[in-house]
């Protein structure tokens, strides 16, 4: 497993909160982060400036590309570590790494090339992280209903990735490849993108293709070792919830118009499922 500090540098870059070590309880779960990190996304995509997250209060959805922080407005700079609003002004989360992390699923992906060679998750493909380092998330034993989604069989969700400012913006149309009883959840969010006149869908978007993750993932400086990395989460994600958008590396799970703050990060914790925290060098 790489340096805690250096993950816990990850986790406070992917949130924009300050994540600090502690022997006690976690604050937040990993399914906590996930969430945080799906729902500023998609605030974002709706205009809003700030989210508000229960037991963290006000988050702000300001962020400031890494690379620029130095030569930034005093009141936009922080330090080396992460990106984002002022350090000062951000939430601080204390989470118990022995409880968070699961050294003993770590696998590290740098040297690794798959070729030609295929893999399934759910029976569909899985472009497992070549070139990534992935530190495991305790997830086992954490959800109703067993961990089956977790496995490699029928029942097992498939994988996704997430990058930041993966939205709308990428101009993507929305497609039909599901069964028939996805068909009315289809048509309302092809409905939704008519209606606004847009060809996205509204709602939050991940990409089975590491590839794709990694042109917009999240970087930050470490003060660990001064150098800079990339990181990204790895997720199981709902095939029940799930659409498949025109560009087969794009899937989306749509957040229906009027859903409320409760609603909405209710559907992202059914629908994604973190389990990898992926890291390598920028």
């Amino acid at each position: 497993m790489p340096d805690t500090k250096l993950c816990l540098e990850a986790l406070s870059a992917l949130s924009g909160c300050n994540v600090e070590s502690t022997s006690g309880a976690s604050q937040l779960s990993p399914q906590d982060f996930v969430n945080i990190v799906n729902l500023k996304e998609f605030y974002k995509q709706e205009g809003f400036k700030e989210l508000e997250y229960p037991s963290l209060g006000t988050l702000s959805l300001q962020d400031v590309d890494d690379l620029d922080m130095y030569s930034a407005p005093p009141a936009l700079t922080e330090g080396p570590s992460t990106a984002g609003p002022e350090q000062s002004l951000r939430a601080t989360v204390k989470i118990n790494p022995q409880d968070f992390f699961h050294p003993q699923y770590d696998y590290d992906f740098t040297n690794i090339k798959d070729g030609n060679t295929k893999f399934l998750r759910g029976n569909e493909q899985y472009i497992r992280p070549c070139g990534w380092n992935r530190v495991a998330l305790h997830v086992v034993k954490k959800y109703d209903g067993g961990d089956s989604w977790l496995g490699t069989g029928k029942d097992a969700w498939p994988v996704s990735y997430n990058g930041q400012n993966m939205d709308g913006s990428l101009g993507i149309i929305l497609t039909h490849g599901g069964s028939p009883s996805d068909e009315p959840q289809f048509l309302d969010a092809a409905a939704a993108s008519l209606v606004t006149g847009e060809t996205r869908g509204r709602g939050v978007y991940s990409t089975p293709d590491i590839k794709m993750a990694d042109k917009y993932c999240k970087k930050f400086k470490s003060k660990v070792d001064g150098k800079t990395y990339k990181v990204v989460l790895q997720n199981r994600i709902n095939p029940a919830r799930r659409l498949k958008c025109q560009r087969e590396d794009v899937w989306l799970v749509y957040v229906p118009e009027g859903s409320n703050d409760v609603q909405t990060r209710a559907l992202v914790q059914e629908s994604i499922r973190p389990y990898g925290l992926l890291l390598k060098q920028a």
